[in-house]
């Protein structure tokens, strides 16, 4: 089993940044893709980006050269790195884990956190 818990949502404006974090307990060892997806008012889940225990990342067309994903496995801590946001951005992002690698960004995990609400205002 692993836990995973979301922190770091706010309101900012748009081409503000913001870092949302995700703080990962449990059986780490065996999760391979860790992740971020969001869900808008109304909307589906969209996969927003993704990283595997190699390294290798993947992004959501919409966040591609904005976001960046990055974990600290010393800390057991995933980041989101949030530039240039939009009023498209907001939405609950949600935190991902899952023993399967991630071939590219997914909204869909074994193992999800309750999310943390980033609201972004013009």
């Amino acid at each position: 089993q692993v836990e995973v818990v979301e922190s770091g949502g706010d309101s900012v404006q748009t081409g503000g940044s913001l870092t949302l974090s995700c703080a990962y307990s449990g059986a780490t060892y065996s999760i391979d893709c860790m992740a971020w997806f969001r869900q808008a008012i109304g909307n589906r889940r969209e996969g927003v980006a993704a990283i595997n225990g190699d390294g290798s990342t993947s992004y959501g067309d919409s966040v591609k050269g904005r976001f960046t994903i990055s974990k600290d496995n010393a800390k057991n801590t995933l980041f989101l790195r949030m530039n240039s946001l939009e009023v498209e951005d907001t939405a609950m992002y949600y935190c991902g884990a899952d023993p399967y690698r991630c071939l590219a960004v997914r909204s869909d995990f074994r193992y999800e956190g309750q999310g943390t609400q980033v609201t972004v205002s013009s």
